[in-house]
């Protein structure tokens, strides 16, 4: 076994799965979501081997930059928690090693942890290779057999089954009850306009959103709450900063749109 992974004890019961050789299962968590560009913060392997026992490979990563202010959110890992931490490269040969011959899996993994984790041992020098192993993504099965309509959510929220699907006046109450019944599930603002704003994006990653007036505000940092468009004339350089993070396109658009209404844009 390498000498990477500490084989433990512990011994999980798979009750569907037939495991024929060890199967790794990744999480990872990052400085951003854009897997050729972000860097790993920390990384988590609970390979499995065919009798069930297991064993855990886990580490905090040195990004080598600032974790952005909206990753941070999203994973609790601040700058401060991995200013210690061994950088990738130094992890990497562990790592690969805990690897070596195993089966991947995870939830995202094929579009997300996968392709970032390459990118992440190719800038190591290591050539890790997904080819010839089985990659099982959870999320990718959980789309394609699971519904995500009205008659899923009915099913979920509320413990029922929909009758008269499609009948418009029928499908409005549902529609009521789900979203009444996912205010108290989440404990969320039960007043519309608070709702509104809380739930309400203006990008993908959510790193923006809508106040009850209709004004994009800042959802992460220290601004959190406040009007894009006074933050760019207060404090454009914060938004300058911004600019250089691992925000998505359309959150970065919005900011730029900020900075140039006000002529800042440039400097």
């Amino acid at each position: 076994m390498p000498s990477a992974v500490q084989e433990v004890t512990v011994t999980v019961e798979l009750k569907h799965l037939a495991l024929t050789r060890a199967l790794s299962v990744i999480d990872l968590e990052t400085t951003g979501t854009d897997v050729r560009a972000d860097r790993i913060v920390e990384i988590a392997v609970l390979t499995v081997f065919p009798g069930g026992k297991t064993a855990p490979f886990v580490r905090r990563v040195n990004p080598g930059r600032p974790i952005p202010p909206g990753a941070s959110a999203v994973h609790g890992i601040t700058d401060a928690d991995v200013a210690g931490a061994p950088a990738f490269a130094a992890i990497a040969p562990d790592l690969f090693a805990a690897l070596v011959g195993s089966d991947l899996a995870g939830f995202g993994i094929a579009t997300f942890d996968v392709p970032l984790l390459v990118n992440e041992f190719a800038r190591a020098r290591l050539p890790f290779r997904v080819g010839g192993r089985a990659v099982l993504d959870a999320l990718a099965v959980y789309r394609r057999h699971e519904s995500r309509d009205l008659t899923a959510a009915v099913r979920f929220y509320l413990g029922t089954e929909r009758t008269s699907a499609h009948a418009a006046l029928a499908d409005a109450g549902y529609a009521l009850a789900v979203l009444d019944a996912q205010v108290g599930r989440y404990g969320l603002p039960p007043v519309p306009a608070d709702l509104h704003a809380a739930v309400s994006q203006v990008d993908v990653g959510g790193a923006f959103r809508r106040d009850p007036g209709g004004a994009v505000v800042f959802g992460f940092g220290k601004y959190r709450g406040r009007p894009l468009a006074g933050v760019a004339t207060e404090d454009p350089g914060y938004l300058r900063w911004v600019l250089g993070q691992s925000f998505l396109d359309d959150a970065l658009a919005l900011v730029r749109g900020a900075l140039d209404a006000t002529g800042a844009g440039a400097k």
